[in-house]
């Protein structure tokens, strides 16, 4: 994932996004075509508000002086209606949120930029399991909604959310998209990848 967002060089291979290449673009301008990476252990600025922290997100559209505010302000209310919880906490400083909210605010902080596809590095790890339900909850959402995601781990730490979420397989690079989840499910080649 952090090969895909621009955050470490590949050492062989393409990444393309759209199309085009985008490996060695640096993080910031893939982040700008439409590519949004949620990371691993939640990376929250500690010392500052959870408003704050997604306003930081919203650095898309910053070359913009003049619509900074009202875009940014969109993206608040997107991220507030999916995570009520980080609206009621807004003023709080994100490192003294719950381990959950600060989750959300990852997420949150991501869905700033209005992504075409985000990454997902496990999104569950360390949630207690009524924060993981409104987590996936919200990926679910999101997908609905013509979201293109990639989760990273989620399929070993919570397997049957992960497989009712998630219909799309990796193989050596290459997708794989069964019609139906219940065929990757099945298939002998994702069971031993993911499940050992």
């Amino acid at each position: 994932m952090r090969a895909i967002s621009g955050t470490l060089a590949p050492t062989r291979g393409e990444v393309r996004l759209g199309g085009s290449r985008v490996d060695g673009l640096g993080a910031a301008r893939i982040a700008r075509l439409g590519l949004a990476h949620a990371p691993e252990g939640r990376k929250v600025f500690g010392p500052l508000s959870a408003e704050d922290n997604l306003l930081l997100g919203a650095f898309r559209w910053l070359p913009h002086f003049f619509g900074f505010h009202r875009q940014a302000r969109q993206s608040l209310e997107r991220v507030y209606d999916l995570f009520p919880r980080l609206a009621e906490r807004r003023a709080q400083l994100a490192g003294t949120l719950s381990g959950g909210e600060q989750q959300m605010l990852a997420i949150g902080r991501a869905l700033m930029a209005r992504p075409t596809i985000m990454l997902l590095d496990e999104p569950s790890m360390g949630l207690a399991p009524v924060i993981v339900q409104e987590v996936f909850r919200t990926i679910r959402r999101l997908k609905a909604e013509g979201m293109t995601m990639l989760l990273g781990r989620t399929v070993r730490q919570r397997g049957a959310r992960a497989w009712r979420t998630m219909c799309t397989s990796w193989s050596a690079g290459a997708s794989r998209s069964p019609e139906r989840p219940d065929e990757l499910r099945r298939d002998p080649r994702v069971l031993a990848a993911y499940l050992g």
